[in-house]
């Protein structure tokens, strides 16, 4: 006898009730690299043969779309993020690209190894058969699945949970956004989550404001690296907070500081690594560029450098001249 269930949103009627198996191969879902949650509980891929969707039943099929420890030891310069070593200090996303060949050409230039992916529903009505993560050179690249356009603590821990669920890792870079035209981070939610998900074992990046007060309560939360934005996501401004972020480069030593969204272009980049952030991550950026994968390049050279300066101690800034050349010896 047919059914009636809400999946992913909308109501579908099966022929019966069929177990999560049946369901998946019914729609011509995949099976790899996604999770399912039946009445906002996630059935582990362990029990799909044995749970079956019944009438009225409400599920969730979701997969992965383009959308700390503290610091290294005394006279190293390694970047770790909760005991995980990476190569490059430049995160970048993967939403916004032409194609996902631009995406992939993107993320070679960029020499980063640690890239992000939004958790959504799989589209019922779009083609099956390609996935995100096919472009995505998983040998040396670490995929950090995040909880982008989550407005209530409900939904990000929700959605924090399906992406582990859905295969990658118990890494999470967690976003509770409150306000809907800045996308400015709803610090308290962000706290609240962060504490549920740290409870479980997740290793939390969040993304904040420039709040030392947040941030130092996001520690005591449990966070593995603080990610205050330089300005709104997307808005190609740069660093707007000089002052903050140093504030904050100064006060927060326990984990890494990573300036997450506003970069627009390579002197933003080298600039927040200049204040001493010990990671950038972007995505307009790179993505929304005429050519994405020179920008990317970019990137890259921007970041290394700004990094090195960093290191090297910029001279103090004066308001007079000071020669350069030596006045002994002048000849008169």
């Amino acid at each position: 006898m047919a059914i009636e269930i809400r999946l992913n949103g909308e109501v579908q009627t099966l022929p019966a009730s069929l177990n999560v198996i049946q369901l998946l191969d019914f729609f011509g879902l995949p099976k790899e690299r996604v999770a399912v949650e039946r009445n906002r509980a996630i059935v582990p891929k362990t029990s799909w043969e044995s749970v079956v969707v019944v009438p009225g039943d409400e599920l969730e099929v979701v997969h992965f779309v383009g959308g700390g420890s503290g610091p290294a030891p005394h006279g190293t310069d390694e970047f770790v993020i909760a005991g995980k070593l990476f190569k490059s200090r430049l995160l970048v996303g993967t939403g916004k690209y032409p194609s996902h060949q631009v995406m992939r050409e993107a993320h070679q230039r960029s020499g980063a190894d640690m890239v992000t992916v939004a958790v959504r529903r799989i589209d019922l009505k779009a083609a099956k058969g390609e996935s995100l993560l096919d472009y995505i050179d998983r040998s040396r690249i670490m995929v950090l699945p995040n909880t982008a356009a989550c407005y209530t603590v409900d939904d990000a821990v929700r959605t924090a949970r399906l992406g582990r669920e859905a295969g990658l890792s118990e890494w999470v870079k967690l976003e509770v956004i409150g306000d809907e035209s800045t996308l400015f981070p709803d610090t308290a939610g962000l706290i609240e989550a962060t504490k549920i998900l740290v409870k479980e074992g997740f290793i939390v990046l969040p993304y904040t404001n420039d709040d030392l007060v947040a941030a130092r309560r996001l520690i005591d939360a449990g966070a593995s690296a603080i990610m205050p934005l330089g300005a709104p996501i997307g808005s190609g401004m740069g660093i707007q907070n000089i002052a903050a972020m140093r504030i904050l480069r100064e006060k927060i030593t326990e984990v890494p500081l990573i300036v997450d969204a506003g970069v627009g272009t390579a002197s933003d980049a080298a600039l927040a690594m200049e204040l001493g952030a010990d990671g950038v991550l972007m995505n307009s950026a790179i993505a929304g560029a005429s050519d994405p994968g020179a920008m990317a390049e970019a990137m890259n050279y921007a970041v290394k450098a700004g990094r090195i300066a960093y290191r090297a101690g910029r001279i103090p800034r004066k308001l007079y001249a000071t020669a350069s050349s030596p006045l002994d010896g002048l000849i008169r």
